[in-house]
């Protein structure tokens, strides 16, 4: 059984940045998708990022392309989210996902969750 944690969330001030990890843990495969999603309170869970183990392009939301950067450690069963130019808007609970058929945007895709991570951004 594949397991997820989250790490790396805090309180940042408008502007600036954080890295948040995923570390995988238990039975991984090599040919899953990885993504990131966040909810926000009063919000539903939405897509941020996706990167594939091997063979991999990445694939971001609007609202955070240009500024937020999903990268992998295969090594280590990591996976990286590098957060700059943080809004307030960015402020959520985000949340690491698996899924050998996971796809860019659809959240019942992944058949794996971490517990999730508080990222809070103050203006």
């Amino acid at each position: 059984q594949l397991q997820l944690v989250e790490s790396g969330g805090g309180l940042v001030q408008a502007g600036g940045s954080l890295r948040l990890s995923c570390a995988a843990s238990g039975r991984t495969f090599s040919n899953y998708a990885m993504g990131w999603f966040r909810q926000a309170p009063g919000k539903e869970r939405e897509f941020v990022a996706r990167i594939r183990w091997s063979g991999s392009s990445e694939r971001y939301a609007d609202s955070v392309k240009g500024r937020f950067t999903i990268s992998r450690d295969n090594a280590r069963n990591t996976v990286y989210l590098q957060m700059n130019s943080l809004k307030p808007e960015d402020t959520a609970v985000y949340y690491c996902a698996a899924g050998v058929a996971g796809v860019a945007g659809v959240a019942g895709t992944y058949d794996y969750w971490g517990q999730g991570t508080q990222v809070t951004v103050s203006s």
